[in-house]
């Protein structure tokens, strides 16, 4: 699998950095590749939307995210994830200012762009 194999969009369930083990929230991850072969990713969950960078090696992508709170306050994280297949990510995530007890996890599957049309 190539860093190329990555591109395209996501469909993505995942959970908070919080105790609970439930999903708590849903949404797309777009990857896009830039011209250095780094890894342009943008969340769009509900009306929210973090913007994020990053690189693949060894079937692991780490990006490196932030977006602007309620408060105005800009908020950075890191997620990480097994790449199990070219269509299926499986990470983990934190945030600076988010509870250190915690980790948040995410899976995401690749939407088919006939997906998009139904």
């Amino acid at each position: 699998m190539t860093v190329m194999d990555l591109a395209g969009n996501y469909s993505i369930e995942g959970s908070n950095q919080e105790e609970s083990d439930q999903p708590s929230y849903h949404g797309i991850l777009t990857l896009s590749i830039d011209e250095n072969n780094r890894i342009i990713a943008q969340w769009i969950i509900g009306d929210h939307i973090q913007n994020g960078t990053g690189f693949y090696k060894d079937q692991i992508l780490v990006l490196n995210f932030n977006y602007e709170g309620e408060d105005q306050e800009i908020y950075k994280g890191v997620s990480v994830y097994r790449c199990l297949s070219k269509d299926i990510l499986d990470g983990f995530w934190s945030e600076k200012h988010g509870n250190p007890l915690y980790l948040g996890s995410e899976y995401c599957v690749k939407i088919k762009s006939s997906q998009f049309l139904n």
